[in-house]
């Protein structure tokens, strides 16, 4: 029986579909994230440093309070991330 509460039940989920779970990110400089997000919600503005799912390399993004970084980072490391309450989405 369909989740009357859930009007995306039925619809595939998609990098642009929203996220179905949410788990706080600690910045660690060699642990890979639990899971692969769709994007990365911060809450205090700083930097970031991540990897992309299929990058070579580490990339430092500046970020703002409240901003949604589109992006499916494996790592978020603790050297170079000044930005806090990060979250990974979904």
């Amino acid at each position: 029986m369909p989740d009357p509460l859930d009007r995306y039940e039925d619809t595939l989920d998609s990098v642009t579909s929203p996220a179905r779970d949410a788990f706080a990110v600690t910045p660690h400089d060699s642990a890979a994230l639990p899971r692969l997000p769709k994007a990365l919600l911060v809450g205090t503005a700083g930097t970031l440093a991540v990897r992309a799912v299929d990058a070579a390399a580490d990339v430092t993004i500046a970020v703002t309070a409240g901003q949604l970084v589109p992006i499916r980072a494996s790592h978020v490391r603790a050297a170079g991330t000044t930005a806090g309450l990060i979250v990974a989405l979904v």
